[in-house]
C-alpha cells in the first residue's frame, strides 16, 4: 500500500474537518475524492502532505508512519507531489526556473541536472518551447501544466492533485485532463480531489465520497456514479447532474 490513511482527525477551533477518516491508495492507482465544498477533500491532502498537522490518527507511505513527530517533513515532501488549484508559480522567474528551484535550493542538485530533467518533462507534456517564458506569458493551461511538472521533477511515489482544473476557463481544462490521464498511463500513483465528475469517471480506478470529514462510500466510478448505495451520494450527485457537471 502506497498511502495508509487510518482515523484520521483534524478540527480547526470547534470546526471538525476530518472525522476518523480512513482512506488505502495502492500501488498506480488514481483515487478521486468528490465531495461539497467543505467535506474535508483538501484538507486530507494537505494532511498528507505534512502541511497541516492532524490531530489523531495515523498517515503511512509506504508503510512508514509520516505523521510520527520524529518524522522529517522535507524528506517526506520529496516523495509527495502536491499541486494546487492556483498555479503558485513565481512571477519573476522563468518557467525552467520555477521547475528547478526546489531540486536546486531544497534538494541541492547540480544545476545542468536539474534543468536537464526540467526540459524532457517540459517536453513530454508540450511545452518544450516555454521553457525560457515568464508564467505572464501563458494561458492557464500552460501554467498549471508547468505546476504539475514541478511536482515530478523529484520523481515522487505520489501525486496529490487539489482542484487542478477549477481555477480554469471551460477551453483550457482538456489539456490539464490530458496530461493526468498520461501520468495514469505511465503507472503514476495519484490522490486527485475533483469536481469533475466526468473526468473522474475516465481516469480514476475508484472514487471516494467525503462528506462530514468521512469516506461516506467507495467503490469503482462505474458503481458510485452510477448506482450509489449512499442516499447522500445520491443526494450530491443529483445536484452534480442538475448542475450538468455529470
Amino acid at each position: 500500500m502506497v498511502l495508509s490513511c487510518q482515523d484520521v482527525r483534524k478540527t480547526f477551533g470547534p470546526n471538525v474537518v476530518l472525522d476518523g477518516l480512513s482512506l488505502d491508495v495502492g500501488e498506480h492507482e488514481v483515487v478521486a475524492l468528490i465531495g461539497a465544498s467543505g467535506s474535508g477533500k483538501s484538507t486530507l491532502l494537505r494532511c498528507v502532505n505534512l502541511l497541516t498537522e492532524i490531530d489523531d490518527g495515523t498517515i503511512r507511505l509506504d508503510g512508514e508512519d509520516i505523521t510520527d513527530p520524529r518524522a522529517d517533513p522535507d524528506a517526506v515532501r520529496q516523495k509527495i507531489g502536491l499541486v494546487f488549484q492556483s498555479y503558485n508559480l513565481f512571477p519573476h522567474m522563468t518557467v525552467l526556473d520555477n521547475i528547478t528551484l526546489a531540486p536546486v535550493r531544497v534538494h541541492r542538485r547540480p544545476v545542468a541536472e536539474a534543468r536537464e530533467q526540467a526540459r524532457e518533462w517540459l517536453q513530454r507534456v508540450g511545452l518544450a518551447d516555454k521553457a525560457t517564458a515568464y508564467p505572464d506569458r501563458l494561458s492557464g493551461g500552460q501554467q498549471q501544466r508547468v505546476a504539475i511538472v514541478r511536482a515530478l521533477v523529484n520523481s515522487p511515489r505520489l501525486l496529490l492533485l487539489d482542484e487542478v482544473t477549477s481555477a480554469l476557463d471551460p477551453e483550457l481544462v482538456g489539456e490539464v485532463l490530458t496530461m493526468i490521464r498520461d501520468l495514469k498511463g505511465e503507472g503514476m500513483t495519484m490522490v486527485l480531489a475533483t469536481h469533475e465528475m466526468g473526468f473522474a469517471r475516465q481516469v480514476a480506478d475508484r472514487v471516494a465520497f467525503l462528506d462530514k470529514g468521512k469516506v461516506l462510500e467507495e467503490g469503482p466510478p462505474s458503481r458510485v456514479l452510477g448506482d450509489p448505495a449512499e442516499p447522500r451520494t445520491r443526494q450530491f450527485l443529483a445536484r452534480i447532474i442538475e448542475a450538468g457537471r455529470l
